[in-house]
């Protein structure tokens, strides 16, 4: 099954409404000197306000709008919040759930980010739903019944019918923004591990469609040999992405995969 990769950049808390203009109006300057590869989505997901410079910014190019976070609610008294309908309002078409960040830094639970998951669907909305283990579930060797709880729990609320409808990404933790990145045995071992869990709660065909992204310091230099792995369908860009130039790199070495 042939799929198209996709590599979205995650802004996390980086680059104000001006910084995301002056992304974007870099990125079209790199895509006006060389046309932009060919045979690979391309996405980025900047901070909330910054969603419609962005947008603003990239219009023309073939720039998918992704968020970084949702609310599982559509209204309500959530003071904070963003729901799945007022993002695909600002543009929206893409939502990141479940990063690691979100899971160990505010503490949201599988339960939760299954809601969000549902929610985005609902909302016409396509999830990146992301799962990954801490060093210390590796070590204990817990990676597959760790990612394959995270993954059953974040589709218990809905079941996509058609792999457009969900892109998964394996984010080791110990991997993200410390520069250490898995070996290319151990992506490919958790891709795959990932892809029969998936056939096994939904069906094959369905399984074999979804895109699985790599996340976990991916940067200009390592996501050649990445990119060749065969379950490995693009990738999830942190750090990485902030830099116009180093974030077609990856976009290149995506396309040549």
């Amino acid at each position: 099954m042939s799929r198209t990769p996709l590599v979205l950049g995650n802004w996390k808390l980086n680059l104000t409404r001006a910084g995301a203009r002056t992304w974007c109006a870099s990125f079209r300057a790199l895509a006006e000197a060389e046309p932009l590869p060919r045979g690979v989505a391309i996405g980025v997901a900047p901070t909330f306000t910054s969603l419609d410079a962005a947008r603003e910014g990239c219009a023309g190019l073939p720039v998918l709008l992704g968020a970084q976070n949702l609310h599982w609610e559509p209204s309500g008294a959530f003071t904070g919040e963003i729901s799945a309908e007022m993002l695909r309002e600002a543009g929206v078409t893409h939502a990141i759930v479940g990063h690691s960040e979100r899971r160990h830094v505010f503490g949201e639970s599988d339960e939760r980010i299954g809601r969000k998951v549902a929610a985005a669907r609902e909302a016409g909305l396509v999830p990146i739903l992301c799962v990954g283990e801490t060093e210390d579930e590796r070590e204990a060797g817990r990676t597959e019944e760790v990612i394959e709880a995270q993954l059953r729990r974040g589709l218990a609320r809905t079941a996509p019918r058609s792999g457009a409808e969900l892109v998964l990404a394996y984010e080791p933790v110990w991997a993200i923004g410390t520069g250490k990145v898995a070996l290319p045995g151990q992506v490919e071992e958790a891709h795959g591990f990932l892809r029969s869990v998936l056939a096994a709660a939904t069906a094959p065909g369905l399984a074999s469609e979804v895109r699985i992204l790599y996340g976990g310091s991916v940067n200009a230099g390592n996501a050649a040999g990445l990119i060749r792995l065969p379950e490995v369908d693009g990738f999830l860009v942190g750090g990485a992405s902030l830099d116009p130039a180093g974030f077609r790199r990856i976009l290149e070495a995506a396309a040549a995969g």
